[in-house]
């Protein structure tokens, strides 16, 4: 999988900090929801998978590279388990 960070602000070496710590947190929830929801169709390969990360809004979408059908049949759910609470759990990291 592959992350594509959007931000309006340039990205320094505390911006840089910041998607990486954020970025550790993500990775393994974001693959535990694929591997609940995506494990037979993908064999644990998710490396077709892209997400962009707005920094500003602090949310993530699953990007357009992601194959449609894939992005069909998961966003409803990426969008209510994965941004559900996001601002909570990166209150550390803020």
């Amino acid at each position: 999988m592959k992350f594509n960070w959007n931000s309006v602000y340039e990205f320094d070496d505390k911006v840089k900090k910041f998607c990486i710590d954020l970025e550790y947190k993500l990775r393994p929830r974001i693959t535990h929801f694929l591997m609940a929801h995506m494990e037979k169709e993908c064999s644990g390969d998710f490396s077709c998978f892209y997400f962009d990360v707005d920094l500003e809004k602090l949310y993530v979408t699953i990007a357009r590279p992601t194959p449609l059908e894939f992005k069909r049949k998961i966003a409803a759910e990426f969008d209510r388990e994965i941004n559900q609470n996001f601002t909570n759990n990166l209150l550390p990291l803020l």
